[in-house]
């Protein structure tokens, strides 16, 4: 399912999108050959665009861009012009050296054995792909990293986490764009911090979903409340009660939670950002 945020004019991530399970290349590969081995040319004819392209292969633009370099200053394709592209989305990386599956684990928020496996069940070599994270055009991200308050209590124990995690319900292992903080349904939910009100009200799986925009950049979602105490181009401040927990929408986990996203502000939209690099 890809989602478009009309509302407001910002590109929604899916909220989470469950691995397909991929042929084997042989049957007595205990693993299938690493995903960067497996890119599809594909040549840009006439009338396509980044959009259609990304649809017709059910990723998101920001993987094709971030996966061809001479993409990365217009964000434009051209007729003849040919692309690779991944059977899903990530982004390819440089390995530091000596770097194993546990750091890069540690560092873009994905499970170790995911990685070992997409990366064709061997050790980290020169590069590596990796599942799920969006590639943004700043790279060097200079905005200030001062972390924001809690929008719950801070003892509420994260349910689901941020990037590729296992999805009890389903029994599978997706991509999920933010966390599910565990509370009871009527807990209020604050604003992490001062700004304006982008979109409060009902949008698909998300039920009803409060979007904040702060300075630099950043960007906040709260999804599944219950009720919202705010509308659209309201200022709040950090820690305003903005809305209660609910159930609305269609929830990740059974128990009652918040779901909560961060996101930057790119060319290309609003990217999902790793919510522990974001709260105090």
């Amino acid at each position: 399912m890809n989602v478009r945020f009309l509302p407001v004019v910002i590109a929604l991530c899916v909220h989470s999108i469950a691995i397909a399970t991929p042929v084997r290349a042989q049957e007595d590969s205990p693993c299938d050959r690493p995903v960067l081995s497996r890119l599809t040319r594909h040549r840009v004819v006439a009338g396509e665009t980044l959009d259609s392209i990304a649809d017709r292969y059910g990723i998101e633009p920001t993987t094709i861009v971030g996966l061809n370099s001479n993409l990365q200053g217009s964000n434009r394709v051209s007729p003849g012009q040919e692309i690779l592209i991944p059977p899903f989305d990530g982004i390819r990386v440089n390995v530091p050296p000596g770097a194993t599956w546990n750091d890069l684990a540690a560092r873009y928020g994905v499970r170790a054995d995911v990685l070992f496996e997409v990366n064709g069940c061997q050790m980290p070599g020169d590069v590596a792909f990796i599942p799920g994270t969006n590639w943004s055009p700043i790279e060097n991200d200079t905005r200030p990293v001062a972390r924001s308050q809690h929008p719950l209590d801070e003892g509420s124990p994260v349910l689901l986490g941020y990037g590729w995690v296992f999805h009890p319900p389903s029994n599978r292992v997706i991509f999920h764009s933010g966390w599910d903080l565990e509370a009871a349904v009527g807990t209020s939910v604050r604003a992490t911090d001062a700004g304006t009100v982008a979109f409060a009200g009902q949008q698909g799986v998300y039920g009803n979903l409060i979007v904040i925009n702060h300075q630099h950049g950043r960007q906040t979602r709260y999804a599944h409340l219950e009720t919202m105490a705010v509308r659209e181009g309201q200022e709040v401040r950090s820690g305003q009660v903005i809305g209660t927990v609910g159930q609305t929408g269609e929830p990740d986990m059974e128990a009652a939670h918040l779901h909560f996203e961060v996101r930057s502000n790119s060319d290309l939209g609003w990217v999902a950002e790793d919510p522990r690099s974001y709260l105090r």
